[in-house]
């Protein structure tokens, strides 16, 4: 399925937006904020005046003056209305920064917190963090590019440095896992559509199934069958909300057998059919056209937006 490419302002760095949540409502289309979309970079979004209402993977946020919200590439999220809403937008794809600096704020992590919400004093600190980097954005031309461009790199590994170890999530205190847990989620994220079999990720990572069990009730509170299915089922939401493929690619490319196996695969977890579920996220007139496409197998991945209009295959395990 194709994400949304960040695709910078003319004349500016390439790699880096920044800008406020009220000029972003202004020019963004009216399709930008119907439809849910998922984007190939990533998006922090600080609200200073007014509650920032957004869904991220489906999940429903509502993020106060002070807190942060953190959207990654690959998920998927909706925009809602943003009146009498205002603070910073900042749209960066993760190679702008340094492989030290991606590595160091865990830019790469799929299971990173959406909403952070700072102390009082670090607040301050990400506020003239994110202040700065504004200024030098809209300091174009004050300095040749490749500088400017320099000085926008530090000034925004700073934010993403800050954001990623002084904010306490809103779901609570990040937690330490132990490192079976850790290989298996990382192989989990990398296999999932070709096999939800844990036996075959403990014979990949040279664990026991039980061990695997173990480790991921100890971390999630799910065991690791468990773990395994609700990410296919967030893949599986996930393109049918951004995409118009049909049911039958869909189960390709997540490995099931059969669209039917697909189908009672994702109704059994979710309560709705494939074709269900992308009518009740989309909550729009065009779904009804989308569906008939995706019934005869001829959808494709539409996805529209950019930087300025904003917002992976097989094992039939059982």
């Amino acid at each position: 399925m194709r994400e949304v490419p960040f695709v910078a302002p003319a004349g500016v760095p390439s790699g880096v937006e920044v800008g406020s949540l009220a000029a972003l409502a202004a020019r963004l289309p009216r399709r930008s904020l119907e439809t849910p979309q998922r984007p190939a970079f990533h998006h922090l979004l600080a609200p200073s005046v007014g509650v920032l209402r957004h869904a991220v993977d489906f999940v429903d946020h509502a993020v106060p003056p002070g807190s942060w919200l953190w959207v990654r590439p690959g998920q998927v999220q909706q925009w809602h209305d943003m009146t009498g809403t205002d603070g910073a937008v900042v749209f960066f794809e993760t190679d702008f920064l340094d492989a030290a600096t991606a590595a160091a704020a865990h830019l790469d992590d799929p299971y990173g917190a959406a909403v952070h919400t700072p102390a009082p004093r670090d607040a301050e600190a990400l506020r003239l963090a994110a202040e700065h980097l504004r200024h030098e954005f809209d300091a174009l031309g004050r300095m040749p590019l490749e500088p400017h461009t320099a000085a926008l790199r530090h000034l925004l590994a700073v934010l993403v440095l800050r954001l990623s170890h002084l904010a306490r999530p809103a779901a609570g205190p990040a937690v330490e896992h132990d490192e079976t847990f850790l290989r298996f989620r990382d192989a989990v994220e990398r296999d999932f559509a070709r096999s939800r079999r844990v036996e075959e990720y403990a014979r990949a990572l040279g664990y026991s199934p039980r061990t695997l069990t173990r480790a991921a009730y100890a971390a999630t509170g799910l065991g690791a069958k468990e773990f395994v299915d609700r990410r296919v089922v967030l893949e599986a939401k996930r393109v049918l909300a951004h995409s118009d493929a049909s049911v039958a690619r869909i189960a390709a490319q997540l490995g099931f057998s059969s669209p039917t196996n697909f189908g009672k695969f994702f109704q059994h977890r979710t309560g709705h059919t494939p074709l269900g579920f992308r009518s009740a996220v989309r909550g729009r007139h065009d779904t009804v056209e989308a569906e008939a496409e995706a019934e005869t197998g001829t959808g494709t991945g539409t996805g529209t937006g950019t930087a300025e209009g904003t917002g992976r295959g097989r094992g039939e395990g059982k």
